[in-house]
């Protein structure tokens, strides 16, 4: 994507953006009956262009301006008049009772690494860190799957950081090549750490306690998210089975691997995953 994050003349912001082929994500989105599944597709594309502005779109105050661009185009859709771009949101809006404040939380959370490089957050900003990019998310594609109102809110919490935690734990090195530490500032102050910085956290002969408390919180949270899906209708979590099941295979991978350098990238071998996806998706 360019600095302004828009798709090419004609092209949507799907087909700018759809997951992968063979991801976790495609997957369980082939899982929901068509119109659920491209209304997933529509809210991926917004969430993977909005991450690209965060991540990818040039100076600060460049990538500032324009997510406030994406903000005023989701207020525009809510008020019934959407650009181009948020054009193939609107059907799945208006079917799914979509929230805009869902939106905006997902803005406001790429926002968070538009602004500053986030070096080892208090727990209460690593936690609405989590809420605005995945739980936010989560919210959003509850209403897509059908889930009840009270469960899927509580589900969208849970999975929400339990999929965000693993993601943090997978990805602390390349994390750090870009400046950036997840990990929270109070569990480095209880190993003495005070003022951490990527790298002398990552150096740090401690650092896998920190990473196993952060790790045991992810525990929690799939926990969680198994006891909710478990009660619920089997036709509106079967994709969020597969989710579940498939980021618990990386937190177990990493978790097994230990976090003294030289930490090599895990990834679960495609037989698990194979029974993952049997298992939760056909089953």
């Amino acid at each position: 994507m360019s600095a302004t994050a828009t798709p090419m003349p004609g092209e949507t912001p799907e087909a700018a953006a759809l997951p992968a082929a063979g991801s976790s994500f495609y997957t369980a989105m082939r899982l929901l009956p068509k119109e659920r599944r491209e209304a997933m597709y529509a809210v991926y594309a917004f969430c993977r262009v909005v991450d690209d502005v965060a991540d990818d779109g040039g100076p600060r105050e460049v990538r500032a301006a324009e997510l406030d661009r994406w903000r005023a185009d989701i207020d525009a859709l809510y008020a019934g008049h959407p650009p181009a771009r948020v054009k193939p949101l609107e059907e799945p809006m208006r079917r799914f009772d979509l929230k805009r404040e869902d939106f905006q939380a997902v803005i406001d959370g790429m926002a968070m690494d538009a602004e500053e490089d986030i070096v080892a957050p208090s727990e209460a900003k690593l936690d609405l860190y989590c809420d605005r990019v995945a739980s936010a998310v989560g919210r959003l594609s509850v209403r897509i799957f059908g889930m009840p109102e009270a469960d899927g809110i509580r589900l969208a919490w849970h999975q929400g950081r339990a999929l965000q935690l693993t993601n943090i734990l997978r990805d602390i090195d390349e994390d750090a090549e870009r400046g950036r530490l997840y990990l929270p500032m109070e569990k480095f102050h209880k190993i003495g750490l005070m003022n951490p910085t990527p790298q002398s956290a990552l150096a740090h002969p401690r650092l896998g306690e920190v990473c196993a408390a952060v790790a045991a919180e992810a525990e929690e949270h799939y926990r969680q998210t198994w006891a909710i899906i478990e009660r619920s209708p089997r036709r509106a979590t079967k994709a969020a089975r597969l989710m579940a099941a498939a980021y618990r295979l990386y937190l177990d991978a990493v978790v097994k691997r230990g976090w003294a350098a030289p930490r090599a990238r895990v990834k679960p071998g495609k037989f698990p995953l194979l029974l993952v996806a049997l298992r939760h998706g056909i089953l």
